[in-house]
């Protein structure tokens, strides 16, 4: 019996992926899995904080040991993994590895579906309100991340999406309402209890680790 969530967060810049994540912690205490605050806190002698001050990518088998090690981390526990996979390889890999039968985890995927429009929209707004990332302010940088999301990691979701082992959800984000889209982020999650007094829709703009996403 597959009694572990992993409850895999994704969608493009400005979907509100940070914001979601910790409110659903707030609201059920997940083990919350960042890729990027992991990625950041290796020692800096381990070869992929290493790698990465030199600027180049880490390796995909690295990649893959750090994060079995972190799911691994969170024990027994419901978990929401957020920042991976972000391409086709990294998809396979986690369906391989998490949606086989003999596998206690019970995968999930919520999409977080968002016009690019819209996508722009937010990035200018939370770099006006100072809740994005540096490079926010760089037309050309945020165009970069928008035609790498489309090439790389919308693959991936549709992957996901086709894949027999995962439960896959998308979920519309795209009205103004925070609450709105997290209630319908609960409803896909099977999720019914909300305790309204914990919706923090600033939680992730003064967040640290969330003003590098």
């Amino acid at each position: 019996m597959k009694d572990v969530k992993i409850i895999v967060l994704m969608g493009g810049q400005g979907a509100g992926k940070g914001t979601h994540a910790k409110n659903l912690i707030a609201q059920k205490g997940f083990k919350y899995v960042e890729t990027g605050a992991i990625l950041r806190g290796l020692p800096k002698d381990s070869p992929a904080a290493q790698i990465m001050a030199r600027g180049e990518l880490v390796p995909s088998n690295e990649l893959f040991e750090i994060i079995e090690n972190a799911i691994k981390a969170s024990g027994n526990n419901d978990m929401i993994l957020d920042g991976f996979p972000r391409n086709v390889e990294q998809a396979k890999w986690f369906v391989e590895k998490y949606t086989a039968p003999e596998s206690p985890y019970n995968a999930q995927v919520v999409y977080l579906s968002l016009p690019e429009s819209e996508m722009l929209k937010r990035i200018a707004n939370r770099d006006k309100t100072g809740g994005g990332r540096a490079d926010d302010k760089d037309p050309a940088v945020v165009q970069k991340r928008l035609a790498a999301f489309k090439s790389e990691t919308l693959p991936a979701v549709k992957l996901l999406q086709q894949s027999k082992g995962i439960q896959f959800y998308e979920v519309d984000v795209s009205p103004e309402s925070f609450e709105t889209n997290f209630a319908n982020v609960c409803k896909a999650l099977g999720i019914s209890d909300i305790d309204k007094t914990k919706i923090n829709v600033n939680i992730a703009a003064t967040s640290a680790c969330s003003k590098q996403r």
